[in-house]
């Protein structure tokens, strides 16, 4: 069995730990199964960008950290027992956000990008680079090669005098210093019209025999793999079932912001109203199947008049047996559509 699953940020991180370990079980058990270098992640790159002269992407490294076992599982970003002096160095001397913290291992790994970028890699070569290092157990894909950097287009905080003027900040900028508390207008992935998936993208895709939608941001996660030309026309032609997991439990957000990138597109924070935002693939739509809470079992007999196959179950992945349990669920409700 073939998995490939879309995911970015920390919930498709715990997602994917989850999957690897759901996968781990079911082959040393000997029963149908997969074994770990045959799950793809394709990666959202819509929250990268170039800050105090190193490349950094944040998606792609939360992934990394977690599969690693070096992640800071409290803070949720970055890398367990960092120290901060470069970064206090930098507010020194005015570089960078003050209000946007990097650690030094963590920089470590943006140099060690940013290096072989200039050298003539393309992303999807340096994360091959970066896989060396630690045994992931899973392939993870940037999924453009192409900078498609989010912004977000607001009214502008520092004109008072214009209520009508709008700004545009990084995503980066929004999320973090912000706190996504100024109202989004809309989000633009710069360049996306000319982004391509990064090699491999549209095959691991298309030759999956499951695909999975890691309980991401539907907006700018999902949504920026998504609109990426080819992703959604290798979605449809696959012959896998794609099947999703719901970021909204009990009308709230797992983790994060989510809520006001929904708000922004005007889909309401509901399990149901994302999985109908996505669609289903019997009417031009991606799902074929969606795991909603148990706190949302009233979703299941809604969605699947509109065709789309719903169970519920338990969502929270406090531990990592919890995760496993939720990929498992998610590769079971795969193999009743098959």
């Amino acid at each position: 069995m073939r998995i490939t699953v879309l995911a970015g940020g920390v919930g498709g991180a715990r997602f994917v730990r989850g999957l690897r370990e759901e996968v781990r079980r079911r082959t040393e058990a000997g029963g149908p199964g997969t074994t770990p270098d045959e799950i793809d992640v394709i990666v959202n790159t819509g929250d990268d960008l170039w800050l105090a002269g190193v490349r950094l992407m944040p998606d792609f490294d939360s992934l990394l950290y977690a599969l690693a076992g070096v992640n800071d599982t409290e803070r949720g970003w970055g890398r367990a027992g960092e120290t901060e002096r470069v970064a206090a160095e930098l507010r020194e001397w005015g570089v960078g956000w003050p209000w946007f913290t990097l650690g030094d291992l963590d920089l470590g790994t943006h140099l060690a990008r940013t290096s072989w970028l200039r050298d003539g890699l393309t992303p999807t070569e340096v994360g091959d680079r970066l896989q060396q290092r630690w045994e992931l157990g899973v392939h993870l894909r940037p999924a453009t090669d192409t900078e498609v950097d989010t912004h977000v287009l607001v009214r502008d905080p520092e004109a008072s005098e214009d209520p009508d003027a709008t700004r545009e900040l990084h995503f980066q900028e929004w999320w973090t210093r912000y706190r996504a508390t100024l109202p989004a207008i809309a989000f633009r992935q710069r360049n996306i019209d000319r982004a391509r998936p990064a090699p491999g993208v549209a095959e691991a895709i298309e030759g999956a025999d499951v695909v999975l939608l890691a309980p991401s941001n539907p907006v700018v996660s999902i949504g920026t793999i998504l609109a990426i030309p080819g992703i959604r026309e290798a979605l449809a032609a696959t012959g896998a079932p794609v099947v999703g997991v719901s970021p909204i439990i009990g009308g709230k957000v797992v983790r994060g912001m989510a809520d006001a990138c929904l708000t922004a597109i005007g889909v309401e924070t509901d399990a149901a109203a994302v999985a109908r935002h996505y669609g289903s693939r019997t009417v031009g739509g991606i799902l074929d199947g969606w795991l909603v809470d148990e706190a949302d079992a009233s979703a299941e007999a809604v969605l699947e008049a509109s065709g789309i196959p719903t169970r519920a179950v338990p969502l929270w992945m406090h531990d990592l047996d919890r995760s496993a349990a939720l990929a498992a669920d998610a590769i079971d409700l795969a193999a009743t559509l098959r």
